[in-house]
């Protein structure tokens, strides 16, 4: 019995022997793939943590630093987000939310003017009209200083409650009461003009966007459409995936997007012989970024299609979002793009021909989808030069 006993004890340190001795070497080899850099920024920080004797905030060191690396790299593209950013960012590229479905200005001192009404939204069952202002959320009044509060509180959790007191163009008032639920953003809307020219409205390429834009492109060709406008003015781009789909929807058998990582890979997205064979042009601006950009680019390229408005920024990276531990995250350039034809707009952008800017009156028009398509000098020029 005796015998037994210490060969089960004898067993047992060799087990945890064993363990100790595999932990040390696991946990060398971490620190050794570290590599200088990371066993520095490690050690500074278990220094602030140890050693300095005031008192900080953990979270908002740890965010400063993170910020501050992606900072240096000099990237205008490359962005540190921190939890609630992140969080945001993630229900944005979703393109749905929890909310009431209103998209509010800021300009009234103490109010939020409703610029946008969701279709199907909480805001549009309760009669919340474009043009009207919320002067108090839950019966807090708007004030100057408290309008960014004010956003925040008509936001909540799906199923949940709130009251505004909204101001109607007349100056009369009424309480309206609204449950949050998850609203679907429109991101594409469409409408065929005088003359049969379709026009398309894109808002961003995240999640859905892509079906919304081939659905309006083939109701309006139902509609007898003779030429195609697509709007992507103030668009902030998207996922490559979205953007792909909408090209090899409306483009004829070729290349449309080259993609090389930062290990040299190369991805190369073609179409199929299945098209649009109809006049096409896009609208840009300063804001066209990204996605946006590249669509006219590459529709003008594979389609000859008019690109009119102003210079484009000329994006040419691509960003992916990496999630950290803590529920941040790292939106890092991870790979250069180009189109078909193997041309990059970075540093470069599109020159639009015809080149012409709104007056800053109509620019607020356009943002709050109040300029109607006579108004819009940069889409008249546009027919008009597919029409030359």
């Amino acid at each position: 019995m005796q015998r037994n006993t210490k060969r089960i004890v004898g067993k047992g340190v060799v087990c945890l022997l064993c363990f100790l001795l595999g932990g040390v070497a696991t946990l060398g080899i971490t620190w050794h793939l570290l590599g200088q850099d990371g066993r520095t920024l490690l050690q500074a920080h278990q220094l602030i943590e140890k050693r300095f004797v005031g008192e900080y905030d953990p979270a908002e060191n740890l965010s400063a630093t993170l910020e501050t690396m992606v900072d240096s790299l000099g990237d205008r593209w490359s962005y540190y987000l921190d939890p609630e950013e992140a969080q945001r960012t993630r229900e944005a590229r979703s393109n749905a939310y929890v909310g009431i479905g209103v998209t509010v200005s800021q300009e009234p001192s103490d109010g939020l003017e409703i610029v946008g009404v969701t279709a199907g939204s909480p805001a549009q069952e309760a009669g919340l009209q474009v043009g009207e202002i919320i002067r108090a959320v839950d019966g807090q009044a708007i004030q100057p200083e408290t309008r960014e509060e004010a956003v925040e509180a008509i936001k909540g959790e799906e199923g949940t409650w709130l009251t505004l007191e909204v101001e109607a163009a007349d100056g009369t008032r009424r309480t309206v009461e609204l449950q949050r639920k998850q609203v679907h953003g429109i991101t594409a809307a469409w409408k065929l003009l005088e003359d049969q020219v379709g026009l398309v409205t894109i808002q961003n390429f995240y999640a859905g966007t892509a079906d919304l834009v081939k659905q309006g492109v083939a109701e309006l060709q139902a509609q007898g459409a003779r030429a195609l406008v697509f709007d992507v003015r103030n668009n902030p781009g998207g996922y490559v995936t979205e953007l792909t789909e909408i090209l090899d929807d409306l483009l004829p058998e070729g290349k449309i997007f080259i993609n090389r990582s930062s290990d040299g890979k190369e991805t190369v997205y073609t179409s199929d012989a299945d098209c649009v064979d109809l006049p096409m042009a896009v609208l840009v601006n300063r804001n066209s970024y990204s996605a946006a950009e590249f669509l006219a680019a590459q529709l003008q390229e594979s389609a000859g299609a008019v690109v009119a408005g102003e210079q484009t920024s000329g994006k040419g990276f691509s960003q992916v979002l990496f999630d950290l531990p803590d529920g941040s995250a790292i939106g890092l350039s991870t790979a250069r793009y180009y189109t078909g034809g193997g041309v990059s707009l970075i540093g470069t952008g599109l020159t639009p021909d015809p080149l012409c800017s709104l007056s800053e009156e109509d620019e607020q028009k356009l943002l709050a989808g109040q300029l109607e398509p006579q108004e819009d000098e940069q889409l008249q020029a546009a027919i008009q030069a597919m029409e030359k």
